[in-house]
């Protein structure tokens, strides 16, 4: 039901397909889990088709080993006409130690289409419930107006003459 679920968790195990010749999961691998579990957070909050349309301050902190059990998590963090921004974590643990570490974060949004003609839709209105999410809906704010002011800079050039 639209409106209702926002967060979703994905859990499983690296695997020695997901890794690069230094035995550390691959930077694209991650962004791939990353841009499945924003797609499906999107997804469920509104129950529509979406695309993503962009992500912000990718950050990679921590490598991925082989066998360590990997969380990627996507929360809801602001919502706008027919767009959603999520704040997209994924964790590492290494389950011998018992010692979780952040890998990778980033903040995507996705935009929610209509199925037929692949237009923008209304998605249902989120209101942070904590100090946390409030935190990171005025951070999801302050990167949708850099993200205006970086298009405005490429309008600009574009439109310059050589």
């Amino acid at each position: 039901m639209p409106g209702q679920q926002h967060e979703v968790s994905f859990r499983f195990l690296a695997q020695p397909t997901d890794v690069n010749f230094g035995g550390k999961v691959h930077g694209g691998m991650a962004m791939k889990w990353i841009d499945q579990a924003g797609y499906a957070c999107a997804v469920s909050w509104s129950g529509a088709y979406c695309v993503t349309a962009s992500v912000s301050g990718i950050q990679f902190v921590a490598p991925i080993l082989i066998g360590d059990l990997v969380t990627v998590r996507a929360r809801l963090i602001h919502t706008g006409t027919s767009s959603m921004h999520m704040a997209v974590d994924v964790l590492a643990r290494d389950l011998r130690k018992d010692e979780q570490r952040l890998a990778t974060s980033c903040v995507m949004v996705f935009v929610a289409l209509d199925s037929p003609d692949g237009k923008p839709t209304p998605v249902p209105h989120w209101e942070p419930a904590n100090d946390n999410e409030r935190r990171l809906q005025e951070q999801a704010r302050q990167l949708l107006e850099l993200s205006k002011g970086m298009e405005r800079l490429v309008d600009l050039r574009a439109a310059a003459p050589d």
